[in-house]
């Protein structure tokens, strides 16, 4: 009786000894990941305190002999760094206030006005999402020369107005889940559209709101091709600063130094992305899950 007893508990104890292993190595597969993405950004930082003959070297070598922390006070100098970050910060800001904003009312009319033809043309807009920016990058351009856009904000802002397919199909997913008795008790109570968008629907997409903001403020500032293509010396933006103007007396870049630049360049959108990772999180599930 003894033996069928503890043969009985071990049989019992054999699923949780599973879930453990499974949970064990979950966590190291998160764990190879996380180095797998910060071993980049910790290469970015230990470049940047290297000398140009040690970044040359060959062999490589990973550690630098002795940190020079004077290729950050280069990067910082020799080139207008604040005013170009101020441009990138400008541009990015008003970008994604404006792209959140317009997003959240498009994706508000798929997921709650009727209409005939919403369906088909809703599946137009996720295929607008397929095609590759380069397609459009010379028709981009050409039409904003003929419209005098070129060294302007403009094109941000028309672009900001014209929303986003992939931030109109969160917000869709988001706003097609929250109970229709909201909207049916406060069209009793006289409200129009306008209102219960402004009062009910966009008060409770809060996480969805900060996550748009998040991913175009990280869209416009990291990008590269749209500002070395649309904007002039003094209103570019520091993407493009780094990449062109650290250079030596000979015009030969100096890789410490823009190794110094980017690391400074990519702080703010990190410590951004870890102060509302949270709400990230959140929004994408009740996006995905409920929706």
């Amino acid at each position: 009786m003894h033996d069928r007893r503890t043969a009985s508990a071990a049989v019992h104890r054999l699923p949780l000894v599973k879930v453990r292993l499974s949970a064990g190595a979950i966590y190291v597969l998160l764990m190879a990941l996380a180095v797998l993405f910060v071993g980049p950004f910790v290469w970015l930082l230990l470049a940047a305190l290297k000398t140009r003959d040690e970044w040359a070297a060959v062999p490589t070598h990973i550690l630098p002999r002795q940190a020079q922390w004077g290729n950050f006070v280069h990067a910082l100098t020799d080139i207008n760094f604040p005013a170009y970050a101020v441009n990138s910060l400008f541009l990015s800001t008003m970008y994604a206030v404006l792209v959140t904003a317009s997003s959240a009312a498009v994706g508000f009319g798929f997921a709650r006005l009727r209409g005939s033809g919403k369906r088909g043309l809703f599946l137009v807009l996720l295929s607008t999402m397929m095609l590759p920016q380069i397609l459009t990058l010379l028709p981009t351009y050409v039409l904003f020369s003929k419209l005098g856009l070129v060294n302007t904000y403009w094109p941000w802002v028309l672009w900001g107005f014209a929303a986003s397919p992939y931030l109109i199909f969160l917000f869709r997913q988001f706003f097609a889940a929250i109970p229709r008795e909201l909207e049916d008790a406060a069209i009793i109570d006289g409200c129009g559209w306008t209102r219960i968008f402004l009062r009910i629907f966009l008060p409770l997409s809060r996480p969805v709101l900060i996550t748009s903001f998040l991913l175009s403020f990280i869209w416009t500032w990291g990008d590269y091709i749209a500002p070395a293509l649309l904007l002039d010396v003094d209103h570019t933006t520091l993407s493009v600063a780094i990449t062109a103007w650290y250079r030596d007396p000979h015009g030969n870049a100096i890789p410490t130094v823009q190794a110094a630049a980017a690391a400074l360049y990519v702080l703010p959108a990190l410590l951004i992305f870890l102060f509302a990772q949270r709400h990230f999180v959140r929004s994408v599930v009740a996006s995905g899950v409920k929706g």
